[in-house]
């Protein structure tokens, strides 16, 4: 059970840094409607495999881990329209008594051409890429007996036949994801604004032919604190860092767990983000100084490391707390930066598109509000012109360049 909402207090975008960077962590999340749709896949997935003779009542659950599971999925790394959605599948008796690689094996076996999808095993799940970008990442686990809830072993398998180092490796993702829902409750201040955001985007994707669009009621899906947001960040900036780099690249789930452990209501974006750099750059360089690895584990299952798989050397770790460094220097010091230096700067470490996006969606949400183009239904929703609507919709990409004109509006966000 996650801890009581914190009452509103001062808005945490009340800066001209602050809100760009919550425009950007906006432009990096999985949209609502691609949250129902991924949980309309994955509850599809799960009806195909009861509906085949391998895994005929044989899943016993089957449920969001990692990014999903705790609302902070990002597009990614070298994109902005891909998203990894990852599926624990908790199988019954009939495999316990089978090795990882036939394990993987039978469920890629399953899944083979499923709605004619390219279907990938790796080597600790299966993969469904969908056209749209989405891909869906199954892991099949087993429940490990007389251990928390859903407490289990995953399978590791490099395959395509039995290898020595194949193994079980021990995983509590279900207790994780209540873990860090318990230690960052919801920010009165960010859910207030994200879901008006989201809102607004979806009003202009809903019904752009009409006189007015009025916008859907509240959607199920939200950003609900800045140390979320903090991570959605970070994990951007990793990726932007990381983007032609072919090796493997610090995991999202060790930094989940660094932004659970430093979670502080009531911080401002940038304070927030300044604190999990800052923590994620000590620890490396603790684990350094000692002449260790960075090991992090699951807080509620210690044999669950999920730095297990990276860093492989101490010259990895410490070439991350080095880019760590350098967005702490960068953030400490935006502030005093000219609009086209602070531009400059954002497009260097969370890309150009994402950014051009952000500063696009807000030039317009301040031009809508001075020129009196929102109003309210009776029912209190926000109604948004038709134009005003489409313009959102339209991607950057497909509008006219801008001039450089309306990067000045950076100016006018120290408010």
């Amino acid at each position: 059970m996650s801890l009581p909402p914190v009452p509103a207090s001062s808005n945490p975008f009340d800066t001209r840094l602050d809100r760009i960077l919550a425009e950007i962590a906006f432009n990096v999340q999985l949209p609502p409607s691609l949250h129902r749709k991924a949980t309309d896949r994955y509850k599809a997935v799960r009806t195909f495999l009861e509906g085949t003779d391998a895994f005929e009542d044989q899943i016993e659950h089957f449920y969001p881990q990692g990014s999903m599971a705790i609302d902070a999925t990002i597009s990614n790394r070298g994109t902005d329209d891909e998203f990894d959605i990852d599926i624990v599948a908790q199988l019954g008796g009939r495999f316990r008594s089978m090795q990882p690689n036939e394990i993987l094996d039978e469920l890629f076996d399953a899944l083979d051409g499923y709605q004619g999808l390219k279907v990938v095993r790796q080597t600790r799940c299966v993969t469904l890429y969908y056209a749209d970008g989405m891909h869906l990442d199954i892991t099949p686990a087993l429940r490990v007996a007389n251990t928390p809830d859903r407490q289990s072993v995953i399978t590791h398998s490099k395959g395509p036949t039995a290898r020595a180092d194949d193994d079980f490796v021990d995983m509590n993702a279900y207790g994780f994801a209540n873990w860090y829902s318990e230690r960052t409750p919801f920010e009165v201040k960010v859910v207030e604004e994200f879901n008006r955001r989201w809102r607004l985007f979806e009003a202009a994707n809903y019904r752009a032919d009409a006189e007015v669009d009025e916008v859907p009621d509240q959607t199920e899906f939200v950003a609900k604190n800045t140390a979320t947001l903090a991570l959605q960040l970070t994990k951007r900036y990793r990726n932007i860092r990381y983007a032609t780099y072919d090796g493997r690249i610090p995991p999202s789930v060790m930094m989940s767990c660094m932004a659970g452990l430093v979670a502080e209501p009531g911080l401002t974006l940038s304070q927030m983000l300044l604190k999990l750099c800052r923590h994620i750059a000590r620890e490396i360089r603790a684990a350094s100084a000692r002449g260790e690895l960075l090991q992090v584990s699951n807080p509620t299952h210690e044999d669950d490391l999920f730095t297990d798989r990276w860093p492989e050397n101490q010259k990895q770790q410490i070439q991350f707390a080095r880019y760590l460094d350098e967005l702490v220097e960068g953030l400490e010091e935006a502030m005093e930066m000219s609009p086209g230096e602070l531009g400059d700067w954002l497009r260097e470490t969370f890309g150009d598109r994402v950014v051009s996006r952000a500063v696009d969606e807000i030039a317009k949400e301040a031009a809508a509000v001075r020129e009196g183009r929102h109003s309210y239904s009776p029912s209190g929703k926000v109604i948004l012109p038709s134009a005003a609507a489409a313009a959102i919709a339209t991607p950057s990409a497909a509008r006219a360049t801008p001039t450089p004109t309306p990067h000045t509006f950076f100016g006018d966000l120290r408010k």
